[in-house]
């Protein structure tokens, strides 16, 4: 988890190497070992009252966490921004992909989440004044959806829960929820800089939890609550889901989506799938074949690719990369284009700047 000091710094700094890494890391392990603890959630959960509970909590524990350590209250646009990415990300996305899980074999649903890196690279070229991507982005997207294909493979695709076939309402369900994933992930990237980024974690949980258990009601998942729902391995699954796939992996992928480039951030949708077969290895008997190993290999190759090609990108849009940190350029330009007789005019601005990031 991201610490409120490390959310609120000073945003002219690039972020630390490490602490990015560390957050990559997190993102890509634990939200692959999520796609288990979905499914055994939902197995006797309903689907939107447990995503409700899990996101109301985990952003009331942090809400609470941050405002008793005497951090700022959130003012009405940072309420309105992260209730946005909240809807987009949480009830949109994560609401499509756990009702899904009951209707969509674990192999389709990975394959059509990896769809994401497409959607956000192209939401994002699409936005106003944005920039197309590199060559080398579309052909690392391209190799990694090649490996995913392979790690899913044929007999998979044409499986789903022991039917014979694909359930074509929740693949279109997770498609819809991969779109929405990205149109959050772009919208949080490109809106001003909340005043704290914990709390807008914390928001954004409470509202698309708020919206998943207001539409669980309106269906009447209520209804399917009983004892026997309550099974061990739910429970778990769900405090597992709250703690670490809310708590800790959602506040890093925020972070990351400050910190790096939208196709970088896009690549966890490729490494989770394999993350979830290695798990699935160790914790469950599940064999990894030849074409297991090859497909790794390309997505991975992919995530080399997309990558290497993000950092040239980087390097091409100075401009860019100082409007995602905060303004630099423009507030070295207005420093320039002063004296040093304004020396203390130039200081108070500053310091706006860095509460106002």
């Amino acid at each position: 988890m991201v610490p409120p000091s490390a959310a609120d710094s000073e945003p002219h700094a690039p972020e630390p190497r490490g602490r990015v890494l560390l957050a990559f890391a997190i993102v890509y392990v634990v939200w692959g070992s999520t796609y288990l603890a979905i499914r055994f959630a939902v197995e006797t959960l309903p689907p939107f009252l447990m995503a409700g509970v899990r996101f109301l909590a985990a952003g009331g524990a942090l809400y609470a966490w941050v405002r008793l350590r005497g951090g700022q209250r959130p003012s009405p646009a940072d309420w309105r921004t992260s209730a946005v990415a909240g809807l987009l990300l949480l009830f949109g996305g994560n609401g499509a992909l756990v009702w899904a899980e009951q209707r969509v074999a674990s192999g389709i649903a990975a394959l059509l989440v990896a769809t994401l890196p497409v959607w956000m690279v192209l939401l994002d070229w699409l936005r106003p004044g944005g920039t197309r991507p590199r060559a080398g982005v579309f052909a690392g997207l391209a190799l990694g959806l090649v490996g995913l294909a392979l790690l899913v493979g044929p007999s998979t695709l044409a499986g789903g829960r022991g039917d014979g076939g694909v359930d074509l309402t929740g693949a279109a369900v997770l498609m819809l929820g991969s779109v929405s994933w990205a149109a959050g992930s772009i919208f949080l990237k490109r809106a001003p800089r909340a005043t704290s980024a914990t709390l807008s974690n914390s928001i954004q949980m409470l509202a698309g939890g708020a919206a998943l258990a207001l539409v669980g009601l309106a269906v009447g998942e209520a209804g399917r609550l009983h004892a026997e729902a309550m099974t061990p391995r739910a429970l778990l699954s769900l405090a597992y889901l709250a703690v670490f796939g809310s708590l800790v992996a959602f506040t890093a992928y925020t972070y990351i989506l400050r910190a790096s480039t939208p196709a970088k951030v896009a690549t966890y949708a490729y490494v989770n799938p394999v993350v979830a077969v290695l798990l699935g290895w160790a914790f469950a008997n599940e064999p990894i074949t030849a074409r297991t190993l090859v497909a790794a290999a390309v997505i991975l190759a992919g995530v080399a690719i997309i990558t290497a090609a993000g950092d040239r990108e980087s390097a091409r849009t100075p401009r860019d990369v100082a409007v995602r940190r905060g303004g630099r350029d423009d507030e070295e330009q207005d420093a320039g284009e002063q004296d040093a007789g304004r020396e203390t005019t130039r200081r108070p601005r500053q310091r706006t700047a860095r509460t106002r990031g």
